[in-house]
């Protein structure tokens, strides 16, 4: 479908569609939101909330909402890379679904990112000062009475190796547990046999993809959260230019800036983005759209990501159906891929997450939807809740999956999916474009 002439004709028929999948969506509400995006085409690029003190990109201030941004500021204390003065100035943002509260009634993670730049006499002292930045904050934000730090990514393998029992490419990106980062270093081989010791500062002149992860207790839903921190550095040469440090500088189309006090530095950077950057960024989602339409199946995720293509390149009644599919009781389903992550935690040896607290968080999902939907669906979903809790029970923290529990997850994720893709596919237009992805892939 092209950008709507008639926004509220191509609505009726989407809001026919959704009440025959018993999707409630507000015609009244729907318009006001179509009538603002479209003004926000002929506006400024980037809109401040002089109230709460936040900004971002105009079409992405559409879907913030205020309401929890007290919480987002206290978990944005933890993992934000503080400044340098007249070294390292910083700009954090909101990213995913937290960035969308206005529609994510049931959002995921808590997602942060941070543009990060760094003056300098050369990119190399810029790539020295960005490690001791991020190990600084590694060994400062370890652990805390709700946090814990799970993993780091920082710099690329500089040549084929194994790591534990995995092979490792050369070029490919390095997680470190935080000790590792504490101690700057950890054990390998080489494919020959042959023991190496990657150190920190060695990986450092190319530090790659900057990630920080923690687990968090999230007061106000009750519940575990995965906190992360993307971090876009960029060096800032005696002449001013701007060079980030992994050779692409990053749009600002899907954050919200938490301090209205960046505001300059995020201008100096953003004159520094690529004319394209629009185009580039579009083309970035709909290659996740692609990844979970085909070879990683995920209808929530392609559902959130289709979201932000549509309203970006004028798709904008398709995107509210969907922006109503998120705002719908049944779409807190989409806490059930934070649950995997969270076991798949569990797992991981390293991992302080307990078999007890996915049990309790298993808990929360199977009242939520008990509270949430009815009938049918809930029937299945609850059952088979209960049926991966009962076989979580068996589990052993830090230790592999069951094969009673992995095959349990595997069918609470199959009956999400299902409850996704029929959402999606009832709208003609929306399964025309699914369907152009999976039938090239297939």
């Amino acid at each position: 479908m092209s950008k709507s002439k008639s926004p509220a004709a191509n609505l009726k028929n989407i809001i026919e569609s959704a009440q025959r999948l018993g999707v409630k969506m507000d015609e009244e509400a729907a318009l006001q939101w179509l009538t603002a995006i479209t003004a926000a085409q002929t506006s400024d690029d980037l809109v401040v909330d002089t109230r709460s003190g936040v900004f971002g990109y105009k079409v992405t201030m559409l879907d913030f909402s205020p309401k929890d941004l007290d919480y987002f500021r206290q978990i944005g204390k933890i993992v934000e890379i503080p400044d340098r003065p007249g070294v390292v100035e910083t700009a954090l943002a909101l990213s995913g679904s937290a960035a969308q509260s206005k529609i994510q009634s049931y959002p995921g993670d808590c997602d942060y990112f941070e543009r990060v730049n760094i003056k300098a006499a050369s990119r190399e002292e810029a790539c020295r000062i960005i490690a001791d930045v991020m190990r600084e904050k590694t060994i400062q934000a370890m652990k805390g009475p709700t946090f814990q730090l799970i993993e780091v990514k920082f710099g690329s393998y500089p040549f084929d190796l194994v790591r534990g029992e995995a092979a490792k490419k050369a070029g490919a990106p390095i997680s470190w547990k935080a000790e590792e980062v504490r101690t700057g270093q950890f054990d390998a081989f080489k494919p020959d046999g042959t023991a190496v010791i990657i150190r920190w500062e060695d990986v450092a002149v190319q530090p790659g993809w900057c990630k920080l992860d923690w687990v968090i207790a999230d007061p106000i839903r009750g519940r575990l959260a995965n906190a992360s921190n993307m971090l876009d550095v960029t060096w800032e040469a005696p002449d001013g230019s701007i060079i980030p440090l992994d050779g692409y500088l990053d749009p600002y189309f899907q954050e919200v800036y938490l301090d209205a006090e960046s505001i300059p530095i995020f201008s100096k950077l953003a004159q520094h983005i690529s004319a394209n950057a629009l185009d580039d960024y579009v083309t970035a989602l709909e290659k996740e759209v692609s990844k979970y339409l085909t070879k990683d199946l995920n209808y929530g995720k392609a559902a959130k990501r289709m979201y932000n293509v549509f309203r970006l390149v004028g798709r904008y009644e398709e995107a509210a159906y969907i922006r109503e599919l998120f705002d719908e009781p049944a779409s807190m389903l989409y806490q059930v891929w934070s649950l995997i992550r969270t076991i798949e935690d569990c797992c991981n040896p390293a991992s302080p997450i307990t078999v007890e607290q996915v049990l309790a968080e298993t808990d929360q999902l199977i009242i939520s939807v008990v509270s949430a939907m009815e009938g049918d669906e809930e029937t299945e979903i609850v059952r088979l809740l209960l049926k991966l809790r009962d076989d979580l029970s068996h589990q052993k923290t830090n230790e592999q999956l069951t094969p009673e529990a992995e095959a349990a997850r595997d069918r609470v994720i199959n009956v999400v999916n299902d409850f996704f893709h029929d959402k999606l596919t009832s709208v003609p237009s929306i399964k025309v474009y699914i369907d152009s992805f999976q039938t090239k892939h297939g």
